[in-house]
Protein backbone atom coordinates (compact mmCIF):
# COMPACT_ATOMS: atom_id res chain seq x y z
CA UNK A 1 0.00 0.00 0.00
CA UNK A 2 1.51 3.33 -1.04
CA UNK A 3 1.73 6.19 1.48
CA UNK A 4 -1.12 8.20 -0.06
CA UNK A 5 -3.52 5.26 0.05
CA UNK A 6 -2.40 4.44 3.60
CA UNK A 7 -3.10 8.02 4.71
CA UNK A 8 -6.55 7.95 3.11
CA UNK A 9 -7.29 4.58 4.71
CA UNK A 10 -6.25 5.79 8.17
CA UNK A 11 -8.26 8.96 7.69
CA UNK A 12 -11.38 6.93 6.84
CA UNK A 13 -10.89 4.54 9.78
CA UNK A 14 -10.34 7.32 12.31
CA UNK A 15 -13.32 9.29 11.01
CA UNK A 16 -15.63 6.28 11.11
CA UNK A 17 -14.41 5.22 14.58
CA UNK A 18 -14.64 8.55 16.36
CA UNK A 19 -12.67 6.95 19.20
CA UNK A 20 -8.93 6.79 19.94
CA UNK A 21 -7.24 3.84 18.22
CA UNK A 22 -3.93 2.27 19.20
CA UNK A 23 -1.17 2.58 16.60
CA UNK A 24 -0.28 -1.09 17.12
CA UNK A 25 -3.89 -2.13 16.43
CA UNK A 26 -3.94 -0.09 13.23
CA UNK A 27 -0.68 -1.67 12.09
CA UNK A 28 -1.97 -5.18 12.82
CA UNK A 29 -5.32 -4.60 11.13
CA UNK A 30 -3.77 -3.17 7.98
CA UNK A 31 -0.84 -5.56 7.88
CA UNK A 32 1.66 -2.68 8.00
CA UNK A 33 4.73 -1.87 10.06
CA UNK A 34 4.30 0.53 12.98
CA UNK A 35 6.89 2.80 11.37
CA UNK A 36 4.75 3.02 8.23
CA UNK A 37 1.64 3.84 10.26
CA UNK A 38 3.57 6.46 12.23
CA UNK A 39 4.83 8.07 9.02
CA UNK A 40 1.29 8.29 7.66
CA UNK A 41 0.06 9.72 10.98
CA UNK A 42 2.76 12.40 10.92
CA UNK A 43 1.69 13.33 7.40
CA UNK A 44 -1.97 13.53 8.43
CA UNK A 45 -1.02 15.69 11.42
CA UNK A 46 0.51 18.21 9.02
CA UNK A 47 -2.61 18.08 6.86
CA UNK A 48 -4.86 18.81 9.83
CA UNK A 49 -3.09 21.79 11.35
CA UNK A 50 -3.26 25.56 11.77
CA UNK A 51 -6.77 26.85 10.94
CA UNK A 52 -8.22 23.52 9.84
CA UNK A 53 -11.40 22.58 11.73
CA UNK A 54 -10.13 19.05 12.36
CA UNK A 55 -7.01 17.99 14.27
CA UNK A 56 -5.29 14.62 14.46
CA UNK A 57 -4.30 14.19 18.08
CA UNK A 58 -1.88 11.60 19.42
CA UNK A 59 -1.72 10.49 23.05
CA UNK A 60 -0.59 7.39 24.92
CA UNK A 61 0.38 5.70 21.62
CA UNK A 62 -3.14 6.22 20.28
CA UNK A 63 -4.55 8.54 17.62
CA UNK A 64 -7.93 10.18 17.10
CA UNK A 65 -9.58 12.80 14.92
CA UNK A 66 -10.87 15.72 17.00
CA UNK A 67 -12.12 19.25 16.52
CA UNK A 68 -9.76 22.22 16.56
CA UNK A 69 -9.92 23.89 20.03
CA UNK A 70 -10.16 27.28 18.26
CA UNK A 71 -13.70 26.41 17.28
CA UNK A 72 -14.75 24.87 20.60
CA UNK A 73 -17.21 27.66 21.41
CA UNK A 74 -18.99 27.39 18.06
CA UNK A 75 -19.15 23.61 18.32
CA UNK A 76 -20.48 23.80 21.90
CA UNK A 77 -23.09 26.39 20.88
CA UNK A 78 -24.38 24.07 18.19
CA UNK A 79 -24.04 20.68 19.87
CA UNK A 80 -24.09 21.37 23.61
CA UNK A 81 -26.93 23.33 25.25
CA UNK A 82 -24.77 23.95 28.32
CA UNK A 83 -22.01 26.51 27.75
CA UNK A 84 -18.56 25.13 28.56
CA UNK A 85 -16.56 26.79 31.30
CA UNK A 86 -12.85 26.96 31.93
CA UNK A 87 -11.28 24.72 34.48
CA UNK A 88 -10.88 26.82 37.61
CA UNK A 89 -7.39 27.71 38.80
CA UNK A 90 -7.78 25.47 41.86
CA UNK A 91 -8.71 22.51 39.68
CA UNK A 92 -5.78 23.14 37.33
CA UNK A 93 -3.40 23.34 40.27
CA UNK A 94 -4.70 20.01 41.52
CA UNK A 95 -4.48 18.16 38.20
CA UNK A 96 -0.97 19.56 37.62
CA UNK A 97 0.21 18.19 40.97
CA UNK A 98 -1.39 14.81 40.26
CA UNK A 99 0.17 14.66 36.80
CA UNK A 100 3.70 15.18 38.14
CA UNK A 101 3.48 13.39 41.48
CA UNK A 102 1.26 10.40 40.59
CA UNK A 103 0.34 8.16 42.19
CA UNK A 104 -0.52 10.65 44.92
CA UNK A 105 -3.01 10.86 47.82
CA UNK A 106 -5.43 13.69 48.57
CA UNK A 107 -3.43 14.64 51.67
CA UNK A 108 -0.20 14.84 49.66
CA UNK A 109 -1.93 17.10 47.13
CA UNK A 110 -3.20 19.34 49.91
CA UNK A 111 0.28 19.54 51.44
CA UNK A 112 1.51 21.04 48.16
CA UNK A 113 -1.47 23.35 47.58
CA UNK A 114 -1.99 24.29 51.21
CA UNK A 115 -5.79 24.12 50.93
CA UNK A 116 -8.56 21.52 50.89
CA UNK A 117 -8.80 19.73 47.52
CA UNK A 118 -12.01 17.72 47.90
CA UNK A 119 -14.00 19.80 45.40
CA UNK A 120 -11.20 19.94 42.80
CA UNK A 121 -10.70 16.18 43.00
CA UNK A 122 -14.43 15.55 42.57
CA UNK A 123 -14.53 17.78 39.48
CA UNK A 124 -11.53 15.98 37.96
CA UNK A 125 -13.03 12.57 38.71
CA UNK A 126 -16.39 13.63 37.31
CA UNK A 127 -14.81 14.54 33.98
CA UNK A 128 -12.47 11.51 33.90
CA UNK A 129 -9.26 13.54 33.97
CA UNK A 130 -8.03 11.54 36.98
CA UNK A 131 -8.86 8.15 38.46
CA UNK A 132 -8.19 6.05 41.56
CA UNK A 133 -5.20 3.83 40.82
CA UNK A 134 -4.84 2.02 44.15
CA UNK A 135 -4.28 2.59 47.85
CA UNK A 136 -1.12 3.65 49.65
CA UNK A 137 0.28 1.06 52.05
CA UNK A 138 0.15 3.28 55.15
CA UNK A 139 -2.27 3.62 58.07
CA UNK A 140 -5.76 4.18 56.69
CA UNK A 141 -4.72 3.09 53.19
CA UNK A 142 -5.70 6.38 51.46
CA UNK A 143 -6.68 6.34 47.79
CA UNK A 144 -3.95 7.05 45.26
CA UNK A 145 -4.85 9.20 42.25
CA UNK A 146 -3.35 9.31 38.77
CA UNK A 147 -4.19 10.93 35.44
CA UNK A 148 -6.18 9.21 32.69
CA UNK A 149 -6.03 9.03 28.91
CA UNK A 150 -8.71 11.71 29.04
CA UNK A 151 -6.16 14.04 30.67
CA UNK A 152 -3.68 13.47 27.83
CA UNK A 153 -6.40 14.01 25.25
CA UNK A 154 -7.80 17.15 26.91
CA UNK A 155 -4.41 18.85 27.09
CA UNK A 156 -3.18 17.42 23.77
CA UNK A 157 -0.16 15.68 25.32
CA UNK A 158 1.24 12.56 23.66
CA UNK A 159 2.57 11.16 26.93
CA UNK A 160 3.45 12.28 30.46
CA UNK A 161 7.05 12.64 29.30
CA UNK A 162 5.90 15.65 27.24
CA UNK A 163 4.78 17.63 30.30
CA UNK A 164 6.55 20.99 30.80
CA UNK A 165 9.11 21.53 33.56
CA UNK A 166 7.50 20.80 36.93
CA UNK A 167 9.23 23.55 38.93
CA UNK A 168 8.43 26.20 36.32
CA UNK A 169 4.78 25.14 36.19
CA UNK A 170 4.37 25.21 39.97
CA UNK A 171 6.07 28.63 40.12
CA UNK A 172 3.58 29.93 37.53
CA UNK A 173 0.72 28.52 39.58
CA UNK A 174 2.14 30.11 42.76
CA UNK A 175 2.39 33.52 41.09
CA UNK A 176 -1.18 33.28 39.82
CA UNK A 177 -2.44 32.11 43.22
CA UNK A 178 -0.65 34.98 44.98
CA UNK A 179 -2.25 37.50 42.63
CA UNK A 180 -5.65 35.91 43.18
CA UNK A 181 -5.24 36.07 46.97
CA UNK A 182 -4.31 39.74 46.67
CA UNK A 183 -7.42 40.40 44.61
CA UNK A 184 -5.52 41.06 41.37
CA UNK A 185 -6.85 38.02 39.52
CA UNK A 186 -10.42 36.66 39.30
CA UNK A 187 -11.03 33.44 41.22
CA UNK A 188 -11.82 31.51 38.05
CA UNK A 189 -8.77 32.75 36.10
CA UNK A 190 -6.91 29.96 34.33
CA UNK A 191 -3.32 29.28 33.31
CA UNK A 192 -4.71 27.39 30.35
CA UNK A 193 -7.45 29.51 28.84
CA UNK A 194 -7.55 27.42 25.70
CA UNK A 195 -8.56 24.27 27.60
CA UNK A 196 -12.24 24.13 28.46
CA UNK A 197 -14.41 21.56 30.16
CA UNK A 198 -18.09 21.41 31.15
CA UNK A 199 -18.48 22.32 34.81
CA UNK A 200 -21.83 22.90 36.46
CA UNK A 201 -20.62 24.22 39.80
CA UNK A 202 -18.53 27.22 40.79
CA UNK A 203 -14.98 26.93 42.06
CA UNK A 204 -14.03 26.49 45.69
Amino acid sequence: MNIEKLENTLEAILFASGNPLAITDLADALGMQKSEIKKAIDSLSKKYCKTCGIRLIEFNKKVQLATNPEYAESVATMLNPIREKELSTSTLETVAIIAYQQPVTRLEIEQVRGVNCDYAIQVLLKHSLIEAVGRKEVIGKPILFGTTEGFLKRFQIKSLQDLPNYDELLESIKVLSDKRNQGETPEDASLYHEFEIPEEETAE
